[in-house]
């Protein structure tokens, strides 16, 4: 698939790499960097007829250049069904809701063609599972980060992925998380309205106060305070990538374990953020019914709780 782009006074004098990164979301700079050794990226002045020959991605790039960017089709890949255990909430012909472990992804990606969630319903729900979400994610219709634990839903049919989608859309499912997140927060409540869009500078990040980014709102609670932690109780009005990791961050308040968005340094030695998603309410796409579905918290959290109120 060709794509053009034509270079803009804002754009000018950037880098080519840095500029088709932000171009070519959610591309990562890495698999930019890879097409344009490959030769996959040509510039042709706005004065010349015919394109330059492969360039650099450090090429500063100036005002009305043209990029022309091969980008090969995307490998259609074959997901395998695996019979990993499912700590199944609840299932019906139409959905099914599962507590997610942590450390599982919840659909393949590079590095994670198996082991995923998705390889796990293959197996357990045969070919009972939606397709809107193509090949790599049937029956997604949300998800939550690898190293999150919680309730998550799945849908059997396009028609309860519609259903449940168009819920999401309208911010009518419940979601209330619990996380453990440094420092001590002094208001027992909060709301935190910034958008959130792609780290321009790291790619592989979310950041909240972008311009241009989505709205994103999180609303907390405290539930617990310890000498230089905080226990809270987190309900989400948008789902954003990565948003309460990133919201808490962004008010000084990243999560215990979070090496991504918060220190480096882990003095608890977790195995990713302390977050879990407890409790997951929606509409039924048959009859309608409000359901709501609590997943208890994982050993690990109540351990690390124990461990804090000391």
């Amino acid at each position: 698939m060709d794509r053009k782009f034509v270079v803009t006074e804002e754009q000018a004098g950037r880098r080519l790499d840095l500029v088709l990164t932000a171009l070519l979301s959610p591309m990562t700079r890495s698999h930019v960097q890879k097409l344009i050794e490959g030769g996959a990226v040509t510039i042709k002045a706005s004065f010349l007829n015919a394109a330059d020959k492969p360039v650099r991605g450090n090429r500063k790039l100036q005002e009305g250049e043209q990029i022309f960017v091969a980008v090969p089709e995307p490998e259609q890949a074959e997901i395998l069904a695996e019979d990993i255990p499912l700590d199944i909430l609840y299932e019906d012909e139409d959905v099914i809701v599962v507590n997610k472990p942590k450390g599982m992804v919840v659909h393949p990606a590079a590095g994670h063609s198996s082991g995923t969630l998705v390889n796990a319903l293959m197996y357990h729900c045969r070919e009972n599972l939606s397709g809107i979400n193509g090949v790599l994610r049937p029956g997604i219709v949300h998800r939550i980060d690898r190293d999150t634990t919680g309730v998550l839903i799945a849908c059997k049919n396009d028609m309860a992925h519609n259903w449940l989608a168009a819920q999401l859309k309208e911010h009518s499912v419940t979601r209330r998380y619990r996380a453990i997140v440094q420092g001590v927060l002094k208001s027992d409540e909060g709301q935190i309205d910034a958008p959130i869009a792609r780290d321009p500078k790291e790619r592989k990040r979310m950041k909240a106060g972008v311009p241009g980014g989505r709205r994103a709102v999180t609303h907390y609670r405290v539930l617990q305070r310890f000498q230089n932690s905080s226990y809270i109780e987190c309900v989400l009005e948008t789902g954003r990538t990565h948003q309460i990791r990133v919201h808490m961050a962004s008010i000084g308040h990243p999560l215990l374990g979070d090496t991504v968005y918060g220190s480096s340094k882990n003095p608890y030695q977790l195995e990713g953020q302390a977050l879990h998603a407890m409790v997951l309410g929606f509409r039924h796409p048959k009859s309608g019914d409000y359901m709501e579905f609590t997943a208890p918290l994982p050993a690990y959290f109540e351990a690390l709780l124990r461990r804090l109120a000391r």
